[in-house]
């Protein structure tokens, strides 16, 4: 064991998730600095281990077997402004980041309010809501590129983001470790008002980015998207799947039986987004629909919770299900936006 970091053996890694799910950590690292990662990656290639690297917690779901290698928690913090560049620590908390832009007037990213997490997650899922996405405002991420061991700086460009997309989850997975992220903000700009909920919300008045965060975080409350303690619901990871894009072609298929409209919204050229939510209420679910200890939020049929006591294998039986009916109902094959961490193959 290095001496150079603090191991722990068996941890368990249920409490530092949102879903509050899952089993133990076989080797677990707080990583608080650049060298802690660097030598916490040393320690498993000379172990031979797979490493799992955790952030918020709040965008995956741990098997009940746990991880049998090294889980490395970013823990490095720090945040540094120049005017309207702002590069924030991975392991800085993301809404008190926003918070702290919309109080220094910084505008771009206060429709993300209210999102759990961390700023190292953010590149990852291109986290976006309410009509933003950071990679409007994302200028560069500096990494630990696992292969060779060096610090790498990656652009906007290279970070190949699209729709919940990066090539953090797709092309480049499992190559990169986040340590920073660099925001280019605009310094006394209006907010954005993109989304319905908001644009009704104000009308005619020009809100500012304080009144829109406050906004924002009023409509997640509503749907349980905030973590709150005394909210039977908070225990989940929030949007559980992704919003499906179809052609133009494939949403006048889907439209044709109803007489209610779809909700929809244009994506590109000849591309349609529809709602997740609407494609799972109708096809028979809703909210508080419950499967043993697994369930559905009663504020958003988007969100699968862990009623108390779940187990991983509970929620996967739940998604599977949701998906099935899904793919029946509409021939659309929901993807779920956590990331599975651990054996989903055993018998847990």
């Amino acid at each position: 064991m290095s001496s150079k970091i603090f191991l722990q053996e068996n941890v368990p890694l249920a409490p530092l998730t949102t879903l509050n799910v899952g089993g133990a950590a076989r080797y677990f690292l707080l990583a608080e600095t650049e060298d802690d990662v660097i030598n916490g990656f040393d320690f498993a290639r000379q172990n031979d281990l797979p490493v799992f690297v955790l952030g918020g917690g709040s965008n995956l779901l741990i098997s009940d077997s746990g991880f049998n290698g090294l889980v490395i928690r970013i823990g490095i913090r720090g945040v540094y402004e120049n005017r309207e560049v702002v590069t924030a620590a991975a392991g800085e908390n993301w809404d008190e980041f926003v918070a702290r832009c919309v109080d220094n007037d910084l505008a771009g990213i206060e429709c993300l309010s209210g999102i759990p997490g961390t700023i190292g997650g953010t590149p990852v899922q291109n986290v976006g809501a309410y009509g933003q996405e950071v990679s409007e405002t994302i200028v560069k991420v500096s990494c630990y590129e696992r292969q060779t061991g060096d610090i790498v700086d990656l652009s906007n460009k290279d970070c190949g983001f699209q729709y919940r997309v990066s090539i953090f989850n797709t092309t480049a997975r499992d190559r990169y470790v986040v340590l920073s992220v660099t925001y280019r903000l605009k310094k006394h700009r209006e907010p954005r008002l993109a989304y319905k909920d908001l644009i009704d919300a104000f009308g005619s008045n020009k809100p500012t980015l304080k009144e829109v965060r406050d906004r924002v975080l009023q409509i997640r409350r509503l749907k349980s998207m905030v973590i709150d303690p005394d909210d039977p619901n908070r225990h989940s990871a929030g949007s559980f799947f992704k919003n499906p894009i179809v052609s133009a072609v494939e949403f006048e298929r889907i439209r044709e039986p109803f007489d209610e409209p779809i909700p929809h919204f244009p994506v590109g050229e000849a591309q349609i987004k529809i709602p997740a939510a609407w494609l799972i209420e109708h096809s028979g679910f809703y909210r508080g629909f419950a499967l043993r200890n697994a369930g559905i939020s009663t504020r958003h049929t988007l969100a699968i919770i862990n009623r108390g006591g779940a187990t991983a294998a509970e929620i996967v039986v739940l998604k599977n299900t949701i998906q099935n009916a899904v793919l029946e109902r509409f021939g659309i094959a929901l993807v779920p936006e956590p990331v599975f961490v651990g054996d989903f193959t055993a018998k847990n």
